[in-house]
């Protein structure tokens, strides 16, 4: 919140066309994809997990989108088919995940290059033109005065806030990311959460390529390339710890805003786009240094609050000069994976 309030009084000093309602608009719009994407990786990674395709996965549901809509010209199936590639291809990512045990960052690295590759095969290597005035509205339109893609991101960031700090659902996925094996032994289908965890960031990063498409009126091969990048550089920004079990969907709402926000006002103060790469790289190096030392702080706060060993008090049902050693052979403390 600090970060966020700095970023917007230094560039409202250094330019007079930031805080302007235009200019506010113009964030929200930009912000949208991003956050969106951010929205479904947050629960993926409270839960433990990570999912870097989802920059392929967006070009690969923009292209399914303009393709359907070409033949078709349904903006409703159009529509459908971004959003199903998008959940079939988490789907595909949480399976091989949880059935194959394959660590997440190199399933989803191996999907990445996988789905960027079947969007060149479906596209043909070439832009998918969209001349439909309905499907274009969904990137330009209005509601109430609110942009269409502002007014989906805030409608995805309500539901999954609610799902995640209303529901068990919420509740099993802070239980699943903070210690699996503990949530597995109290009957948490751990395997199913994540795999449906994954398919719900696809069905969003499916949506995100339904509104980029509509937003560009065309479907590019090449679209959401370091998407994936931004959407965690603002979710650990917003609080999220890599290693699971810590994050609000209100925090990665504050790591979505600070991106924006940085990226419009190096555009307004005419930064060249090539410092704008290594100001979100240092953003995202900032951003793991302070969830490094958030998880330091955690694991020294643990170890302050959990007494040695030694000093545990013998049981009333030990036998005479049984310190409780031997309880602790028989009956080995279980720790989550």
């Amino acid at each position: 919140m600090l970060a966020l309030a700095a970023l917007v009084v230094s560039l409202s000093i250094a330019s007079p066309y930031f805080l302007t309602t235009n200019n506010v608009l113009n964030i929200g719009v930009a912000v949208a994809l991003v956050g969106v994407v951010a929205a479904g990786s947050t629960l993926v990674m409270i839960a433990g997990g990570l999912d870097v395709s989802v920059g392929s996965t967006v070009a690969l549901a923009g292209v399914s989108a303009a393709s359907v809509l070409s033949s078709t010209s349904s903006v409703a199936l159009a529509i459908a088919a971004g959003v199903v590639v998008g959940g079939l291809a988490g789907l595909f990512n949480g399976l091989i995940i949880t059935k194959l045990n394959i660590n997440p960052l190199i399933a989803t690295l191996g999907t990445l290059s996988v789905y960027r590759g079947l969007t060149f095969i479906v596209s043909d290597g070439v832009a998918i033109g969209v001349t439909e005035a309905p499907f274009l509205d969904i990137g330009s339109g209005r509601l109430a005065g609110i942009p269409n893609p502002l007014v989906i991101l805030l409608v995805v960031f309500a539901v999954l806030a609610v799902v995640l700090h209303a529901t068990d659902i919420g509740r099993n996925v802070y239980a699943i990311g903070g210690n699996a094996e503990a949530a597995r032994l109290a009957g948490i289908r751990v395997d199913r959460y994540r795999t449906g965890l994954y398919t719900l960031n696809g069905l969003l990063a499916g949506l995100a390529g339904v509104v980029l498409t509509a937003r560009l009126g065309s479907a590019q091969p090449l679209a959401g390339a370091g998407l994936e990048l931004d959407a965690i550089a603002a979710v650990v920004l917003g609080g999220v710890a890599l290693a699971g079990g810590i994050g609000t969907i209100g925090g990665t709402v504050l790591g979505v805003l600070v991106l924006g926000v940085l990226n419009n006002g190096l555009t307004i103060l005419a930064i060249d786009s090539f410092y704008q790469y290594v100001a979100r790289g240092g953003v995202l190096l900032v951003a793991v240094a302070l969830d490094q030392a958030g998880q330091a702080r955690r694991e020294r706060a643990r170890a302050r609050s959990t007494p040695p060993a030694s000093a545990r008090a013998p049981s009333s049902t030990d036998p005479p000069g049984d310190d409780g050693d031997a309880d602790r052979t028989r009956a080995p403390h279980l720790t989550g994976g």
